[in-house]
């Protein structure tokens, strides 16, 4: 029998107690499903699957209620879980469960957002609230839209070991991870968010597999040894039989857009994905998901992570890129980390100055060619001409502050003026932004690194690990036990925190600043060529004039511990100052009080240490109906 392409790899359940198994397994002459009642202790049967062509095998079996366990027998040896498994109840090492994969919808008026309209939160489920599942985070969702986020990024949600993780060791990729709650509870918080108006794009991981309970090279080709990543076995997207891997990775896509509803996926570290073929693994990922968004009626967005600066992961295909829609931008991170922290030990070494940041802001990624110290050879390729919203920019993320020592986050080391000051460099540049849990007020509990691994020598080696990578930032604190569950119970958000104190003032400054940025077309706009952008180099002070028709904004950030002055060229006009620093006024010579500026066309602005200024066109705030000056 010839292998149906369209044929949903796993365990697909229909209400009328039928079930078509369908299993990739070229490694088995033969394939049995063991089926047994959803306690596992009765009702046991064993149907021998039908042998297809390229190595699949396919079956239908009738009277098989929905949360019946199942495993696969392969050559009659061990029993092994689905590798499409859609829920593993009792873990990575467990039978699978076939899952009834209907749910009640309402968001079928739901049309997504538009990526230049997205302002993204980055989520871990496990530490986001004291109960670490999907339905704890539903009742928190009005928070976010009050604050001004329009999509919300989940750290992957793959079956992993055990029951607390960051999510990149996943075994299972189809598998809704147990001790969040499951698909169902899964798909109740996607639909609550479209019933917010919030998007939600999901973190998957196909660079590697997680090590525990990684069966799959039992059953096909999955891996190569041609390659190597830094956590293991490369994915076989390039050499014989890659074409069935191609298939169950784009199938794992489709499944969280077509079923889960899902408006985006992030791809983690595809510079870890090796594919000499003709045709990218990657390009044919963007065109499947983007033809199933149209087939929906919605956007669906594929935002990439690479640290390859590479500008053809978002260039079009016809220019021979792969067709993704944006990345996370680390040169813009590490350029503001180093004028916000001063370090320059290891890949930070690369980075030093106003002007890296200018460039990042009139660029995109700031290597573009040129050598790099730390890489010991030239690094990027030019991004000059690729849009703003091909660039995802953020001042911390998961990585950022889980792979540092302690994982201590800004708000552990920084003033108030340094938080908003870094807040704002992201949420006023020309790029679509992206905050990390709890940044938003000022969150005080670290993100750390953590795993619940069952096998000795896994945990000695992820302690190995870990060790080793500090080393090379020379980082002297005790390094937190990875195994040890207090790592992970001290990495929960304090949701409390946001009502009081510095941490209320943190948050609403981040609700009043995306709350400018959403409704100042300057600021809304998101144009790298609409922009003129000044480093003032002995100033430590970087200024940016944005503009969108009428619309005009000019900001002055200042990085330093003294205070600066500048004499930018703003606009011949009256200028009102939105938000900023008690302290950064424009001067007082130049101005009719200290909210407004009459500019000649070059103004004196007088900046104390850690400071900003968002001024805009008079004009732009009376008819936009920006009338109040937000809080300083």
């Amino acid at each position: 029998m010839t292998v149906k392409l369209d044929e949903k790899l796993g365990a697909v359940w229909s209400p009328d107690g039928t079930c078509r198994f369908h299993l990739w397994a070229p490694r088995a002459k033969k394939v049995e499903v063991r089926i047994a009642d959803a306690n596992g202790v009765s009702g046991e049967r064993t149907i021998a699957l039908e042998p297809l062509d390229r190595g699949y095998f396919f079956g239908v079996v009738k009277n098989v209620a929905a949360g019946a366990l199942y495993q696969y027998v392969l050559d009659g040896k061990t029993p092994r879980p689905d590798p499409a498994s859609r829920f593993q109840p009792r873990g990575v090492h467990g039978p699978s469960q076939i899952v009834d994969s209907r749910f009640d919808w309402n968001d079928g008026a739901w049309r997504g957002v538009a990526l230049d309209k997205y302002v993204l939160y980055e989520l871990h489920v496990g530490t986001f609230t004291p109960d670490g599942t999907f339905d704890a985070i539903i009742p928190r969702i009005e928070n976010l839209k009050q604050l001004g986020v329009t999509a919300i990024e989940i750290m992957p949600v793959a079956q992993f070991p055990g029951g607390r993780n960051w999510g990149y060791d996943g075994t299972y990729p189809f598998a809704v991870q147990d001790s969040y709650g499951g698909p169902l509870a899964l798909k109740r918080l996607v639909n609550a968010c479209h019933l917010q108006g919030m998007a939600v794009v999901l973190d998957v991981v196909y660079n590697h597999l997680g090590p525990e309970g990684n069966y799959l090279g039992e059953f096909g080709h999955y891996f190569t040894d041609a390659y190597r990543t830094p956590w293991g076995a490369a994915v076989n997207f390039d050499g014989p039989h890659s074409d069935e891997v191609r298939r169950y990775f784009i199938q794992n896509a489709l499944q969280w857009i077509e079923e889960f509803h899902f408006d985006g996926l992030r791809l983690d570290a595809i510079n870890a994905i090796v594919d000499t073929s003709a045709r990218k693994f990657l390009e044919e990922l963007s065109a499947e998901c983007h033809a199933a968004g149209e087939k929906l009626q919605r956007p669906v967005y594929l935002i990439a992570e690479s640290d390859r600066n590479d500008a053809k992961v978002v260039a079009e295909g016809k220019v021979g890129g792969w067709g993704l829609d944006a990345s996370w931008n680390d040169d813009f991170h590490h350029a503001l980390h180093v004028l916000m922290t001063g370090e320059r030990n290891g890949y930070y070494e690369d980075y030093s100055g106003v002007e890296d940041l200018a460039r990042a802001f009139r660029d995109g990624f700031i290597y573009a060619g040129q050598y790099s110290r730390f890489r010991q050879k030239r690094h990027g390729t030019s991004t000059h001409d690729l849009r703003g919203d091909h660039f995802v920019v953020f001042s911390q993320n998961h990585d950022q502050i889980g792979n540092r020592m302690l994982a201590d986050r800004y708000s552990q080391t920084m003033s108030v003026d340094q938080l908003k000051l870094a807040a704002a460099v992201v949420l006023l540049s020309p790029y679509v932004p992206m905050l990390f849990m709890g940044e938003e007020y000022a969150e005080t509990a670290p993100f750390q690194y953590f795993v619940s691994h069952e096998d000795a020598g896994l945990i000695a080696a992820v302690r190995k690990g870990r060790a080793e990578e500090f080393a090379r930032f020379e980082w002297k604190e005790a390094m937190p036990d990875p195994q040890d569950e207090t790592t992970f119970l001290r990495s929960k958000m304090n949701w409390d925190l946001q009502t009081g104190g510095g941490h209320k003032v943190i948050r609403e400054f981040y609700r009043q600043l995306l709350d400018l940025r959403a409704r100042i077309p300057a600021l809304s706009e998101l144009s790298k060529r609409e922009q003129e952008v000044l480093a003032f180099a002995d100033q430590d002070t970087l200024f940016i004039r944005r503009w969108s028709g009428k619309s005009e904004a000019c900001i002055a950030f200042h990085f330093g511990e003294t205070a600066s002055e500048i004499v930018a060229p703003i606009p011949a006009g009256q200028w009102k100052q939105m938000l900023g620093s008690a302290a950064g006024t424009p001067d007082k010579n130049d101005a009719h009080d200290a909210n407004y500026l009459n500019s000649t066309g070059v103004a004196r602005l007088s900046l104390e240490p850690w400071r900003f200024i968002l001024l805009v066109k008079t004009d732009d705030t009376k008819e936009r109906g920006v009338e109040r000056l937000a809080s300083k």
